[in-house]
């Protein structure tokens, strides 16, 4: 397949780009310091709080898919996510590419937004220990962060694209194991942990899955 990887050089975006690789498809990487990318992918600059429109339509024209790995490093960047998503999307919409995956987070389905201010208070997923102790302390710790995701899942809801959104829980890096648990529109019970290399993975592997189409997956070891 023909892939374009945005955040090529974070965390799940070198995960994504290593996979791709080695199983074999014709990969376009994006990344704002490109020179970190390995010489047998097409790189490309670009920032994406700034980009050129022109330099994204280039970067999506003719991808069989495109794989979003954006994510917030630091308080000063939040609202990359959105701002970059809805970026891709006008490049892809302007090309006609169809087909995008997002990394998102597990507590979205209640985490406000615009168009849902009021979005159910516990997930079904959720066990006690999540619903009551945990998750309150993450997303009162992530509020801006989760929010931005939030906005950016609408984002994806709105544009008329094929998408799927994953929702993993906390992040580690450990190596591939390609054993995790799967659900839709909702978190995974007892699913507290996964690799970054385990996320990758499976945005990977949904690329192969009409049914997964404008569905977030909930994700964990």
């Amino acid at each position: 397949m023909k892939l374009t990887i945005f955040a090529a050089t974070g965390g799940i975006g070198r995960q994504l780009l290593a996979q791709a690789v080695a199983a074999g498809h014709d990969v376009t990487a994006v990344a704002r310091r490109p020179e970190k990318l390995p010489a047998e992918v097409l790189a490309v600059r670009a920032d994406l709080a700034a980009a050129d429109p022109g330099t994204l339509e280039a970067a999506v024209h003719g991808a069989d898919a495109v794989l979003s790995a954006l994510g917030a490093r630091s308080a000063s960047e939040i609202g990359v996510v959105s701002q970059g998503t809805r970026a891709i999307v006008e490049a892809m919409t302007a090309v006609s590419a169809r087909r995008i995956v997002v990394v998102s987070a597990a507590p979205i389905g209640t985490v406000p937004s615009p168009r849902l201010p009021n979005p159910p208070k516990y997930d079904p997923g959720d066990g006690f220990f999540m619903r009551h102790l945990l998750s309150p302390l993450v997303k009162a710790a992530f509020r801006r962060s989760y929010a931005d995701l939030a906005l950016m899942e609408e984002i994806l809801g709105d544009s008329g694209l094929d998408w799927t959104a994953v929702r993993p829980p906390r992040l580690t890096d450990k190596p591939l194991t390609g054993a995790y648990r799967t659900t839709y529109g909702q978190n995974v019970r007892g699913g507290f942990l996964i690799s970054r290399a385990d996320v990758a993975h499976l945005m990977l592997r949904v690329l192969g899955q009409p049914e997964t189409v404008k569905q977030a997956i909930g994700v964990a070891s």
